[in-house]
């Protein structure tokens, strides 16, 4: 081997450890008044001081290489000989060279100010707009001017920051337009609209977010309970098939051979049913188990959310975080539903003395009571108070009303009016046709009721997005409208129409089972009569909604109706509970 070249890299590698020995990790320059702490690491004295000072408030001090901590604060001494080895080396006209984990990557930030291979940011300043490395940031820490500053952990998000249009920081916020804007937008486009500092705004959303955290911290309370209960009802669904099969083969062996084709066709239908519910109860289980788990993710995203220091950031992804999805409807479980197959037995018991009826009449009379089992209540209402349970308060979206109605009665009343009404601009608003939406979406099993005035009204049930094609409601495959005029109704679907019979009331019903797909429409007075039932398939949320014909002054309103306590709610903002639903229906 070649003793000089063998010479020439020892030298080399001499040069490079005393390299590092006397650059500060802090700002990655040469050490200027080296000190060295108690663990042994040297660093600049103002750089140790102003890291130490940060620290101040945990009255606990650490060095910034191998974390150590120091109570109380050490007091910095120069160390002369590292001073002294510093002023040589600088001599031989070396540079500092930053290891290459202080060199910023693909994911990094990297440093705006550094020239060549540029180093990670340590912070970027949303006054300048820009990103500093360790060394770069000084003048913030020293400059007067620059340490009023807004500092925050770096963002490759900082040019989103600007104005397009007058090329200004937005530290303004338009309540209006729900936008960020700068200090000239209000006298331009958005002149005349009401803004307010980006950091009011912030504060303003910052305590609507914590409410919202809290709502589903609450739902997620909620749905554990409703979880935990269906389990229960899993449970005591499979023991009360056990016990009627169990009680059912007694009966039946005591019947000969003559009962034993009955018995094996009970035994079979039971556990299907059995089946079936215990089915279904673990689908809805998974179901609110899958939503539990995305309300932990989106409290957890609003957590990462509360704690963004940039305040157009915040905002911007603000709305998109704080909505929610609907919650999954869950009904209550019906008294019934406790004693399970209980009938079954019952009434098996009373065919054991009655043979030949058993033969005949009473086999349907059994296979009925084993398909009663229906744990989640799917069956429909028969009686208006049924009905009632599932009824919900419903109000009119003003976004999306036509200037020709007027809304009143806290939204629940539209009206006819001669005069164009005065409403702010909204995309979603109908222009062409005299109608309007409401503002809650149906979902589950809903129940209503409209009062019409003395012209023609079309009582609606369609999806938000026919809005788009402001047609007229039921002249396409979105929407589904009953025309309720004084002495006729006809239904329209699909430029479809249907004439429809039964007697005239100036009210009407209407019931929706979004899951099952039964939208119905009834006639109300003294009773309850069905004028028209569609049986389908909804792919999205339903809204309610009206289109108004003349004369002048014709009026339709929403009803209030009494809810029972016990109500079965269809909207995911009830606040009675599962387990107050249960104590209300069986004591």
């Amino acid at each position: 081997m070649d003793v000089s070249c063998q010479g020439g890299e020892m030298a080399q590698q001499g040069v490079q450890l005393d390299q590092e020995t006397i650059s500060c990790s802090i700002c990655l320059d040469f050490l200027k008044n080296p000190v060295t702490i108690p663990c042994g690491h040297s660093y600049c004295m103002n750089c140790i001081k102003i890291h130490w000072d940060e620290e101040v408030v945990k009255e606990i001090y650490s060095c910034p290489q191998c974390r150590q901590t120091f109570t109380p604060r050490p007091v910095l001494v120069k160390n002369t000989m590292l001073a002294a080895l510093v002023e040589e080396l600088k001599k031989t006209g070396l540079q500092p060279a930053p290891a290459d984990h202080c060199y910023a990557g693909p994911e990094d930030v990297a440093c705006d100010v550094c020239t060549g291979r540029k180093l990670k940011a340590l912070k970027s300043c949303l006054v300048c707009l820009a990103s500093y490395c360790e060394n770069h940031l000084q003048p913030h820490y020293d400059a007067a001017p620059l340490k009023k500053h807004k500092l925050v952990d770096p963002s490759k998000k900082l040019q989103e920051n600007i104005c397009s249009r007058h090329d200004e920081v937005m530290k303004m916020f338009c309540r209006t337009d729900q936008q960020s804007i700068c200090y000239l937008c209000p006298v331009e486009e958005h002149k005349g609209h009401d803004t307010v500092s980006a950091a009011a705004e912030r504060t303003e959303r910052q305590r609507e977010l914590e409410v919202s955290r809290q709502n589903i911290q609450q739902r997620i309370q909620d749905k554990e309970k409703d979880v935990k209960l269906l389990q229960q009802e899993v449970e005591a669904v499979s023991r009360s098939a056990d016990k009627a099969v169990e009680d059912s083969e007694k009966i039946f062996t005591e019947l000969i051979l003559l009962i034993q084709k009955r018995s094996s066709d009970v035994k079979q239908q039971i556990r299907s049913q059995q089946e079936t519910e215990v089915s279904r109860v673990k689908e809805l289980q998974e179901k609110l188990e899958q939503e539990i788990t995305e309300l932990k993710r989106k409290d957890a995203e609003l957590v990462q959310l509360s704690r963004t220091e940039d305040h157009t950031q915040f905002l911007q992804n603000y709305f998109p975080l704080t909505y929610l999805n609907e919650s999954i409807y869950f009904a209550p479980i019906h008294p019934n539903s406790l004693w399970h197959f209980n009938k079954v037995q019952n009434t098996v018991s009373e065919a054991r003395d009655k043979l030949q009826v058993i033969l005949s009449k009473e086999w349907t009379k059994i296979s009925l009571k084993v398909t009663e089992v229906d744990v989640l209540l799917s069956r429909e209402p028969k009686t208006r108070a049924e009905f009632l349970d599932y009824s919900r308060q419903i109000t009119l979206d003003p976004n999306t009303v036509n200037t020709r109605l007027l809304l009143s009665k806290e939204n629940r009343k539209v009206t006819f009016m001669t005069r164009v009404q005065r409403y702010p601009d909204h995309p979603d608003r109908y222009t062409a046709r005299y109608q309007v939406l409401s503002r809650e979406s149906l979902t589950g099993r809903c129940y209503w009721e409209v009062e019409k005035g003395v012209g023609g009204v079309s009582v609606v049930v369609a999806y938000k997005d026919i809005m788009a094609l402001n047609e007229t409601f039921g002249q396409n495959d979105k929407s589904w409208a009953l025309d309720f005029y004084k002495s006729r109704y006809e239904f329209r679907h699909d430029s479809i129409s249907t004439p429809v019979s039964g007697p005239q009331s100036s009210r009407v019903g209407v019931y929706l089972d979004q899951r099952a797909g039964i939208l119905s429409f009834y006639s109300v007075s003294e009773t309850m009569t069905l004028l028209h039932k569609v049986q389908t398939t909804f792919t999205q949320p339903l809204y309610a909604g009206f289109y108004l014909y003349g004369p002048t002054g014709n009026t339709v309103e929403l009803c209030v109706l009494k809810v029972p306590l016990y109500s079965n709610m269809c909207f995911s903002s009830s606040s009675i509970t599962l387990k107050d639903k249960v104590k209300l229906l069986f004591g």
